[in-house]
């Protein structure tokens, strides 16, 4: 994770003597640069700079610069349209698309805050275009533009799928920002050479923030992935999620990067208890996994989302997935699909959980075991990397393809999505006394909870300003009552002495 900036004292300048609008201003500001989601000077500045409360006069300002979104219109039926998106989230994607004065701007999905946060970013020699399809969204930020002095940004409604004619400058747009969920990414044509665009990209129903730099007629990934959730598109490039649903279950499975496949046979499956498959590869509590759940969604065939009825508790799936549809696989009259075990509290209450695969059917067993061996891979040779590799070339590019059969090529409407996962083999390792008795669990680190490429304890974590050794030695002092003397950090560790080293696979 990059670490905080540290600001200039003309940066932060102090509170007293604001309203009240504006003291939260800064406040949320200094928040957002201590969690290190501003990182530069420039972003700093805008969001200190840009009222976002009246951008959202609906709420008050407490919960205008609270770190949260904040909805601004409702379809009839009650969903969310139209939201000023978490600040955090603004903060990450407006330090990834690296907006320079003079920069031409194009924002897909709008609302008006941040539009008015580009054009501090770009200046007066800049130029900011924000686009929506819904004309009450253009109208309401058109007025707190207006209002808040950056009437100079053009505000347009149309469908973003396809941009009118004579929206785009001579050269294409210097950066693209997308605050809408998007399936697709049809604006190659839009962006100049060397120009970013950031998205919030769905890959089987995992939303992810991305930033990409255009180069040599295709996007490339060089941020870390971001895990977020916005207002999906609408218009021509909505998304089909081809859901079904397993007869008399309240089970349902999704296909949305994929090919659908019968569900019909599999209701039988679920009537008797699962085969568990267990994988020995286990998470924190607070530790996420989505970078595993967007491989296995590459690595294996017929991969799908699978959701159960909220209201509907049946008891059929034990337990349910919580608050994002989980990973599943259909085999025939079978299906596996991805789930945890809590194996411990760990040192922070949070607990320690082990995944685990259930399999359903007469053949869920094999599906179990399929997929288990999958996050065994994936703990082996890519848990330790920071994030994929995301390459993103439009369908009508006549360069080199991939084999059909790579399993990590997403092809959608209007590009073909390629995954390239590094390898950075991962180890774990137990300390053990002289005599064999268990002393400490260790790992390799995984972002975003430990630093990368260095040891982490498998329940607990570095304290301010410790190293990992350090950390070693303490928690081996509070958990065992094993004294490590400073001076002896290295040579018990890494050499002779009480504390052997043994790798072995952790659990």
């Amino acid at each position: 994770m990059t670490r905080p900036i540290e600001r200039l004292a003309v940066t932060t300048p102090p509170t007293t003597g604001l309203d009240e609008a504006g003291a939260l201003r800064h406040q949320l500001a200094d928040q957002l640069a201590a969690a290190g989601h501003i990182r530069t000077p420039a972003v700093d500045k805008a969001l200190r700079t840009v009222p976002r409360h009246t951008f959202a006069p609906e709420v008050p300002p407490q919960k205008a610069y609270a770190n949260d979104i904040v909805a601004t219109c409702h379809s009839d039926d009650g969903p969310i349209t139209s939201s000023i998106s978490a600040p955090w989230l603004q903060a990450d994607m407006l330090e990834a698309a690296r907006l320079q004065p003079g920069h031409r701007v194009l924002e897909i999905g709008s609302g008006g805050y941040n539009a008015a946060l580009i054009a501090e970013l770009v200046g007066p020699t800049g130029g900011v275009t924000t686009l929506d399809i819904d004309p009450a969204v253009t109208d309401r930020a058109t007025r707190c533009l207006a209002q808040t002095g950056y009437d100079r940004v053009r505000v347009v409604t149309a469908d973003a799928e396809h941009l009118p004619v004579g929206i785009v400058p001579d050269g294409g747009f210097d950066a693209i920002l997308v605050t809408i969920g998007t399936w697709d990414l049809p604006w190659f044509d839009a962006l100049t050479d060397g120009g970013r665009l950031v998205a919030p990209l769905r890959l089987h129903q995992y939303t992810w923030a991305i930033g990409f730099t255009k180069r040599d007629g295709a996007l490339h990934s060089d941020e870390p992935l971001i895990v977020c959730g916005f207002v999906a598109v609408r218009g021509a490039g909505a998304w089909d999620a081809n859901r079904r649903t397993v007869p008399g279950t309240g089970v349902h499975l999704s296909w949305e990067d994929g090919t659908p496949l019968p569900v019909d046979r599999l209701a039988p499956a679920f009537a008797r208890e699962p085969f568990v498959a267990h994988t020995h590869v286990t998470v924190g509590g607070q530790e996420p996994f989505d970078a595993l759940t967007l491989y296995l969604a590459g690595a294996l065939l017929s991969f799908c989302r699978l959701s159960v009825d909220p209201d509907d508790d049946n008891g059929v799936l034990n337990p349910p997935p919580e608050h994002w549809p989980g990973a599943a696989i259909v085999r025939g009259a079978s299906l596996a699909r991805l789930a945890t075990e809590r194996i411990s509290d760990g040192d922070d209450g949070n607990g320690v959980y082990e995944l685990v695969v259930h399999g359903y059917g007469p053949h869920g067993h094999l599906a179990a075991q399929e997929m288990a061996e999958q996050v065994q891979h994936w703990r082996r040779n890519h848990r330790a990397a920071l994030c994929p590799r995301i390459t993103i070339h439009p369908l009508a590019d006549t360069g080199p393809t991939p084999a059909t059969d790579d399993p990590h090529v997403f092809v959608k409407k209007h590009t073909r999505v390629t995954i390239d996962w590094p390898i950075i083999p991962g180890t774990a390792a137990l300390l053990t006394d002289d005599e064999g008795h268990y002393l400490l669990h260790l790992r390799s680190a995984n972002k975003p909870i430990w630093r990368p490429g260095q040891w982490a304890l498998l329940g607990g974590n570095t304290e301010r300003g410790e190293t990992c050794d350090e950390a070693i030695v303490r928690e081996l002092a509070e958990e065992i009552g094993l004294a490590v003397p400073d001076h002896g950090i290295r040579r018990h560790l890494h050499g002779p002495g009480s504390a052997g080293r043994d790798r072995t696979p952790h659990r």
